[in-house]
């Protein structure tokens, strides 16, 4: 069980120390679906988008960003990622601030690898593989609420992405979303034409696919689900 748990999971470490990053990635990186490693917070933020993982741990103090002001950036597209914080005794003054980005858990070095395992464990059982995959290779998580392509995040308006999870919610009964309820939910006490919903759709599409938001003509839309796995 804690395999398969495990093994369903992208870790990312964000670690300046080279030593520390070698010794957690050889105790336990096989232990996960992948394991990979930033050396500081830019190179973390940008292997953050391209490799959507499921799970960051990060150091506090590091060159070009620090972990908080990475976490900060992260917190602005994916809300619910966990993120866990590796500190320094000395630094634990930084506590207050981890809690207002939302960080799950704080380690202060040295710790057990075996100690942070367990724990990424607990988060994972609490993940799980909540995902819907549409046409095309995209998927949506229903933890995250973000839209994937092959694995890859997509980056959405806020917008783009209510509208994504409104379909997403109305899926499972087959049910139609009409124009009266997204723009009750977009644009709320907003007076907004066909036209400009339309153009908005358009736009979505052309960030993704053409195929992945249906028109049913003079009904309404629905998202081009080709299973679950719930």
């Amino acid at each position: 069980m804690t395999n398969k748990i495990l093994k369903g999971l992208k870790v990312l470490l964000v670690e300046d120390e080279d030593k520390l990053a070698s010794l957690l990635k050889n105790a336990i990186g096989d232990s996960f679906h992948s394991f990979t490693l930033a050396q500081d917070g830019q190179e973390g933020l940008e292997k953050f988008l391209s490799n959507t993982p499921d799970i960051i741990i990060t150091d506090i103090m590091m060159p070009n960003l620090t972990g908080l002001e990475m976490a900060r950036e992260i917190r602005k597209v994916d809300e619910n990622i966990p993120i866990i914080i590796l500190s320094a005794f000395s630094e634990s003054d930084k506590f207050l601030d981890a809690i207002d980005i939302g960080v799950v858990k704080y380690f202060i070095k040295p710790f057990d690898p075996d100690e942070l395992l367990d724990y990424i464990e607990s988060v994972g059982k609490k993940i799980g593989s909540r995902s819907i995959e549409f046409c095309s290779g995209f998927s949506f998580n229903l933890t995250t609420k973000n839209l994937y392509k092959n694995g890859r995040y997509v980056s959405l308006s806020k917008n783009e992405n209510k509208f994504i999870q409104l379909l997403v919610q109305n899926r499972q009964n087959d049910n139609i979303v009409d124009e009266k309820m997204i723009k009750n939910s977009l644009w709320e006490n907003e007076d907004v034409s066909s036209e400009r919903l339309r153009t908005f759709i358009r736009r979505l599409r052309s960030k993704t696919s053409k195929d992945l938001v249906l028109n049913l003509k003079g009904q309404g839309y629905q998202i081009a689900t080709v299973s679950s796995t719930l």
